[in-house]
């Protein structure tokens, strides 16, 4: 009988996961990862709420239940790069790091030093020989946020959910009368909960306030930081005149935001997007045929027409395609790997 280690969160997702290896007769640990305990004024951390309900969880299946504490490596692979990348004008995504340094690498690791033959989690992907493939789920589907994992790491790794969508998880919680049946997703970054990114970039970085400027050079209103900013943003731009305005560029030296009320604005638009810190999971592709790009989770799948020096050109434009973020490829619903965007 193989051990397999879950990653269980405290949501239905990993409760799931779970249940399902139970079933398919595995011997099932269940592991709840702290990786963020602080509290932020203001911002209550759900940690221990996760924690007991992954643990209830694990006491309804009948499974061990470990707790590994990450709190340091969190901070020091997925927090301290969200900040520099925020710092240095970027819009990075913790999530990615995440997997790539702690769930796929660390809690990989710890689990197969305690005995473990392969680990699971509630990601929505499905695997299958150091492979990765799109869920059934479309619109769940978390390939996007795991192009970064190494082959090896996929080879022990199984994505119970990876053939469900969420309506039908939800129901096998309820007939198995999981304490997680109705708990809702959470929301905002990774671990932390439900803390918007301005709010917790500025317990590290100093708030500092400058001019917003519109697309005739005019200035409009004031910002707390330019680097609080995304572009394509829309929200939270203290600007009157009626029109929305949308974030169109950044100069972090001169602390100046740029906007525009013109959706068209060409600085929003592109169709060449370049890359760094390339992760190809099983090869860099030799052909570009059928080969497809998603530059933001969720987003439509764009036909790449030249791939060449880690920069890719699109068969249409593309809006908003944001710095720190990631251009993720495919092949019909196998994911290659991807890049940062620079």
């Amino acid at each position: 009988m193989k051990t397999v280690y879950v990653g269980m969160s405290g949501g239905v997702d990993s409760s799931v996961s779970a249940a399902l290896l139970k079933q398919q007769g595995y011997k099932v640990v269940g592991v709840y990862m702290k990786n963020w305990t602080r509290e932020l004024p203001g911002m209550p951390c759900p940690w221990k709420d996760d924690f007991q309900d992954a643990k209830r969880v694990a006491v309804q299946l009948g499974i061990d239940f470990k707790v590994f504490d990450f709190e340091k490596d969190y901070f020091d692979k997925v927090v301290k790069y969200m900040i520099d990348g925020f710092r240095a004008g970027a819009t990075p995504n913790p999530d990615i790091m995440c997997n790539q340094e702690i769930k796929f690498k660390l809690f990989l690791e710890t689990a197969l030093e305690n005995g473990a033959d392969l680990i699971a989690t509630g990601h929505y992907a499905k695997t299958k020989q150091g492979k990765l493939y799109t869920a059934k789920d479309k619109d769940k589907d978390q390939t996007y946020f795991l192009y970064r994992v190494e082959p090896e790491a996929l080879k022990k790794t199984i994505f119970p959910l990876g053939n469900f969508t969420k309506p039908e998880v939800r129901q096998l919680a309820h007939k198995a009368g999981l304490a997680t049946a109705d708990k809702k997703e959470s929301m905002g970054i990774c671990f932390v909960g439900k803390v918007g990114i301005k709010e917790f970039l500025s317990q590290f970085v100093k708030e500092k306030s400058g001019n917003i400027l519109d697309q005739n050079g005019k200035i409009i209103g004031r910002h707390d930081g330019a680097l609080f900013y995304t572009i394509g943003q829309r929200h939270g731009l203290e600007v009157g005149g009626g029109l929305p305005y949308y974030v169109v560029g950044k100069d972090i030296k001169k602390n100046e935001v740029y906007v525009s009320s013109d959706l068209q604005d060409q600085r929003l638009w592109t169709d060449q997007v370049k890359f760094t810190s390339a992760h190809w999971i099983n090869g860099q592709p030799k052909s570009t045929r059928q080969l497809s790009v998603r530059v933001r989770h969720r987003a439509k799948l764009i036909p790449v027409k030249s791939l060449k020096n880690n920069e890719v050109r699109l068969s249409e434009e593309v809006r908003a395609v944001t710095p720190g973020q990631s251009v993720v490829f495919y092949v019909g619903d196998q994911c290659l790997g991807g890049g940062i965007v620079l």
